[in-house]
């Protein structure tokens, strides 16, 4: 569709495009000081106030060095890379299950059942009941603590319900004619027309699981060898660090590296959502607003 080039939507795109261009900078910015300061002269960034457009002094990659040598850095990579796999296992599983049952006509109670859980999305019981429900369930020190509890989230099932429930009948009927089961028929059917609200639902849940460290500073008190990424970061962002590097110079070494350590390893544990995300961009406007116009 084609609009008339008035003087008012004129101003309205000048307008809009104006403050997505502040928006851009206001998201970009941050990170972009993150980079230049992570490989700047640690003596010049140290003194530096407001943001850091490009690196102070002669680029210094020193900081990079540093963490490339943390093995508990890495460790908490893997971990958080296994505990990313198995959430969307169980997640994908799941929410496909769940948002076909509750998209089938057939199941008569479906809207009741469906309110029921909607209503735990306002009210639930919180921190300590579904810490004494983990702990008594003995999962607590291990990977389960951080699978289990997060395995079903109430609005990954409301998006795959309405994204199920614009999908014809009539290909659920000609599957039954065929002699197809429920789950041929959700898995061979109706989840590869769905897929892009799956992939939106799955970046949800990679974000989610990326940023965690919540759960692991609940549920894993003693095991340090199974900590995510994000703790490990954390503690390094609170703590003086001093198993980074090893040497006569370790004290002068932290106490000038210590701030483009901080930089760089932000660095190195933002990357990896900003190289997936481009991939599943194309689908998260489509996987979030479809079902909001009905045919």
């Amino acid at each position: 569709m084609k609009y008339k080039k008035t003087v008012s939507r004129r101003i309205f795109l000048i307008f809009a495009y104006a403050l997505m261009i502040l928006i851009a900078i206001a998201c970009i910015a941050p990170l972009w000081h993150v980079v230049m300061a992570s490989i700047s002269d640690p003596t010049l960034s140290i003194n530096s106030k407001g943001l850091i457009l490009w690196p102070l002094g002669k680029p210094d990659f020193k900081a990079y060095d540093i963490i490339r040598g943390y093995e508990k850095l890495w460790r908490g990579y893997g971990n958080t890379i296994l505990y990313i796999i198995g959430q969307c296992v169980i997640t994908g599983i799941t929410t496909v299950i769940a948002g076909y049952v509750f998209s089938r006509k057939r199941f008569y109670y479906r809207n009741t059942f469906m309110m029921l859980i909607s209503f735990t999305m306002l009210f639930n019981g919180g921190m300590i009941p579904t810490y004494m429900v983990i702990r008594g369930l003995g999962m607590i020190d291990t990977p389960w603590a951080l699978l289990i509890p997060q395995a079903l989230s109430v609005f990954n099932i409301l998006l795959m319900r309405t994204s199920m429930q614009n999908i014809s009948d009539a290909l659920e009927d000609a599957a039954r004619i065929d002699g197809a089961s429920d789950f041929k028929i959700m898995f061979k059917i109706i989840l590869p027309l769905t897929k892009a609200t799956f992939a939106v639902i799955m970046l949800f849940t990679i974000v989610m699981k990326w940023n965690d460290y919540m759960s692991a500073l609940l549920y894993l008190p003693t095991r340090t060898d199974l900590y995510p990424l994000q703790m490990v970061l954390r503690s390094i962002l609170i703590t003086t660090s001093q198993d980074l590097t090893s040497g006569a110079d370790v004290a002068n070494t932290l106490s000038l590296y210590k701030k483009p350590v901080e930089f760089a390893v932000i660095v190195v544990s933002t990357l990896p959502i900003l190289c997936i995300y481009p991939f599943v961009q194309k689908y998260f406007v489509t996987g979030v607003t479809i079902g909001a116009v009905k045919s």
